[in-house]
């Protein structure tokens, strides 16, 4: 492996965290908070660093694809650790580990906070912390392709390692202007929902942030209370839709842009993700309808937080940990499906959800006509054989790692409810869990050790998984990208 590629790109990188950092430095001149000087630092810093590697490195004009597993893994590792300096510096958050915590779950778009007082912070503080989740949503290496685009065939393999679920179909021939659709409908979405939120009363740095949150199913809010400061139920309506919004394919948004509207309904995906939504609000709403004086604010508080939950968004507007336990039960399922593939979402997507229910089906067929040969089917395509295996493995190794590390945070002592949601919460990019780490609470209380794994599982969730082991076990890394080229493709 040629790592002074990797750490060319990587400094290139850096420069461009570094010029996103002016952003809410102009939000801190313009409030005079007293974080200033420490984006100023914060921005300095990582272009010196940035620089430094750029001129230790080589320009490459093309990346293996273990190379290109490398770098996003080093990207993303490189980009939490000086997106969290503005915290560090400023003393919004003391300690390192919790900076970094705090600025890999705004990037991974998990939501997941140490923060009890947010509403304290500098107003450029919370438009960082907001904005590590709209760089992250769509993907820092997404936006990087579509402004360096010359890697050609590299630019594949590092979309391929950062996507955020499989992808249906290349938008357009070229990766790089495949890069450039996707964050001009990611843009169009945000400034849709901030449009929305400024008619509803909402001020424009709460419109922004909020939005943030939204469309790159995040959910740092700038309210202590989260959306339920709000008071709104237009409001809460307003993000269900744009939550709902965030979690479906945003390649079937561009088809739908040119006319090809039956696109949506006509996938299978999108059916079974609209049916769980359904479903799991209606279930819901019945078992905490005694809690609520109306029907119309079991609906709406029911619909909220499963969609939030669902699409790995994480805002809230009730403390659901308070809900009786057949609906923390479905909640805590939800955590496992998450949106479509293609879109902003975390957790396992509806598409493998899919092929897992079609391929269980088949097995049991195939009991009972051991000879038969069935074909597994999604809409009119076929899914090869390979595919299958492909993804019903990576069901399995997310299961597995869910269960480890479940099982290492009750070895520190922590109850088993809060170990597995907390585990669940930040390998599913979700945010909020229970118990301990509900949503009335944070995750302060937890140790240093639970914090660098739950950072580790926010990092694995976001390349789903199967990028970081590729970069840290090399042997295994040669043979998978195969089968993940080949999902990639449903």
């Amino acid at each position: 492996m040629k790592w002074l590629k990797v750490c060319y790109l990587s400094g290139t990188l850096l420069m461009y965290l570094s010029f996103a950092m002016v952003v809410p430095l102009l939000w801190a001149l313009w409030d005079q908070g007293n974080d200033r000087a420490a984006f100023l630092i914060s921005i300095l810093a990582t272009l010196a660093i940035g620089r430094l590697l750029m001129y230790l490195g080589e320009s490459p004009d093309e990346l293996s694809i273990r190379e290109s597993f490398a770098f996003v893994t080093i990207a993303w590792l490189a980009a939490a650790l000086f997106s969290a300096l503005p915290f560090f510096i400023s003393g919004a958050i003391p300690g390192f580990i919790d900076a970094y915590f705090e600025a890999m779950s705004g990037l991974t778009t998990t939501g997941a906070s140490i923060l009890n007082e947010i509403e304290t912070l500098p107003s450029g503080i919370l438009f960082w912390r907001s904005m590590t989740h709209w760089l992250g949503g769509m993907g820092i290496i997404v936006l990087f392709i579509a402004v360096f685009p010359r890697l050609g065939i590299s630019a594949g393999h590092m979309l391929q390692a950062e996507s955020p679920g499989p992808i249906s179909q290349r938008i357009a021939p070229r990766i790089a202007q495949t890069a450039k659709i996707l964050w001009v409908i990611y843009i169009v979405i945000s400034l849709a929902q901030t449009a929305m939120l400024l008619f509803y009363g909402f001020s424009f740095f709460d419109a922004l942030t909020h939005t943030f949150g939204t469309v790159a199913t995040g959910g740092f809010s700038t309210r202590n209370e989260s959306i339920a400061a709000f008071g709104s139920p237009g409001v809460e309506w307003v993000f269900v839709i744009f939550m709902v919004i965030a979690g479906g394919n945003f390649a079937l948004y561009y088809h739908m842009f040119f006319g090809r509207i039956s696109a949506l309904w006509k996938n299978s995906e999108v059916r079974l993700y609209l049916l769980i939504t359904v479903l799991a609000t209606v279930a819901v709403i019945f078992n905490v309808r005694d809690l609520y004086p109306s029907w119309g604010e079991s609906i709406r508080n029911a619909a909220f937080q499963v969609t939030s939950i669902l699409t790995t968004t994480g805002y809230t507007t009730v403390d659901y940990d308070a809900w009786p336990v057949f609906s923390r039960t479905v909640l805590f399922l939800l955590m496992f499906l998450g949106g479509c593939g293609g879109s902003t979402a975390g957790s396992i997507k509806q598409i493998r959800i899919l092929v897992v229910i079609k391929y269980l089906v088949r097995e049991i067929k195939k009991t009972v006509s051991p000879h038969a040969v069935i074909p597994l089917r999604i809409g009119n395509h076929v899914i090869p054989t390979s595919t299958v295996n492909s993804i019903v493995a990576f069901v399995g190794l997310y299961l597995a790692i869910f269960i480890a590390s479940s099982m290492y945070l009750t070895f520190l002592g922590y109850d088993m409810i809060t170990s597995l949601s907390a585990v669940a919460a930040t390998q599913g990019n979700i945010g909020p869990g229970l118990g301990a780490v509900g949503p009335a609470t944070s995750y302060s209380t937890l140790d240093n050790g639970a914090k660098i794994l739950l950072s580790a599982l926010m990092l694995v969730g976001r390349l789903e998984i199967y990028t970081v082991i590729a970069f840290l076990v090399p042997e295994f890394g040669l043979q998978l990208p195969v089968s993940i080229k080949k999902s990639a493709r449903y």
